[in-house]
């Protein structure tokens, strides 16, 4: 198998390069043979590379970027304005086919923007998807999309987020019967909009997706399905809902379990005891939307992200462009290209 190398743009993310560095060496420490392109201010980057060791690293490569993509940058603006920062030149890298796959903590719109832009489509898919993992009952994850990448759908749009999201669960899972279902306001076949009804009849017909039906919110995390498919606007605040919810569990429990140095002991007892549990539901161990659709392996990282969650997200990005996962959702979109005509 060819040697992977990854393009890490290290500037973007609320925490700054410092996160990133910190992340690449907690990989490195991991992987011995994937190469890493790190992307961004050469002063700033050489100094965190002297701090983390990593100056002389057989397996890094610094590339000097002169501008940055800020959080607040609009995303349009940032294509014309800013063809020389450390976003523009990783993703220009994978165009060009100098890397596998890109990693970003940055401005969320500007890399999908020019990711849309610079590696494009693959043929025949209508719109690219935010698609992220998700802890599940049964000890496995299922997959969510759209995340926040296309607020509002059309039926055939919801049709190819089940179409991509089942063979990037199937690859990515190693599962060869990955189940499909549209989040809905009920699982009655009546309920729901127009586009999400006329979604399921296209799921329900094609013989490449196995579709189950309509779930609720309240089984995201059931493992009733592999793949659940929404639009953006639903994806994006059924997320951050769950996010700020279990937030609020953890720090309320700690709080709650910590008020007293019986209740102390007891905690750190039960965190011993359910290591392994708390350690599988951390939201940073499923850091790391893939941006799917395109010709290439994008992966956004949260952009308050630490170094144990962005580790996640280049975790995310090698596995994806080990498996040549755009290659074989083209393989897939062509074949439903074709039963569809």
């Amino acid at each position: 198998m060819p040697e992977l190398k990854l393009a890490i743009d290290a500037m973007g993310g609320d925490n700054g390069p410092s996160v990133v560095i910190e992340a690449l060496k907690n990989s490195l420490k991991q992987d011995t043979t994937t190469q890493f392109v790190v992307v961004g201010d050469e002063a700033i980057l050489s100094s965190l590379f002297s701090q983390f060791e990593l100056s002389d690293h057989p397996q890094v490569t610094l590339v000097h970027a002169e501008q940055v993509v800020e959080m607040t940058d609009k995303p349009g603006a940032t294509m014309r304005q800013k063809p020389q920062s450390s976003m523009r030149v990783a993703l220009d890298m994978h165009a060009h086919g100098e890397v596998d796959g890109v990693v970003s903590g940055g401005n969320t719109g500007a890399l999908m923007a020019q990711a849309y832009f610079i590696l494009k489509p693959i043929p025949g898919v209508l719109r690219p998807a935010l698609m992220a993992a998700l802890p599940n009952m049964t000890g496995g994850r299922s997959y969510l999309l759209d995340l926040g990448a296309n607020p509002s759908c059309d039926s055939e749009t919801l049709f190819q987020f089940g179409v991509m999201g089942s063979v990037a669960a199937r690859v990515l899972e190693s599962d060869k019967n990955v189940s499909v279902a549209l989040l809905n306001m009920g699982e009655e076949e009546l309920k729901g909009n127009d586009e999400v009804r006329n979604a399921a009849q296209l799921l329900g017909q094609s013989e490449h997706v196995n579709y189950i039906g309509f779930i609720e919110g309240n089984h995201l995390f059931s493992g009733r399905a592999d793949v659940i498919v929404c639009d953006g606007f639903v994806g994006n605040i059924a997320l951050k809902s769950c996010e700020g919810l279990a937030t609020l569990i953890i720090d309320e429990l700690k709080a709650s379990l910590t008020s007293h140095w019986l209740y102390s002991w007891f905690f750190k007892f039960l965190q011993k005891r359910t290591k392994k549990s708390w350690q599988r539901l951390k939201p940073d161990h499923y850091n790391g939307a893939s941006l799917i659709g395109l010709r290439g392996v994008v992966v956004k990282s949260h952009g308050s992200a630490n170094a144990t969650a962005f580790e996640s997200a280049i975790s995310h990005a090698i596995k994806e462009a080990s498996h040549r996962l755009p290659e074989k959702i083209q393989d897939r979109v062509e074949s439903v290209l074709l039963e569809q005509h």
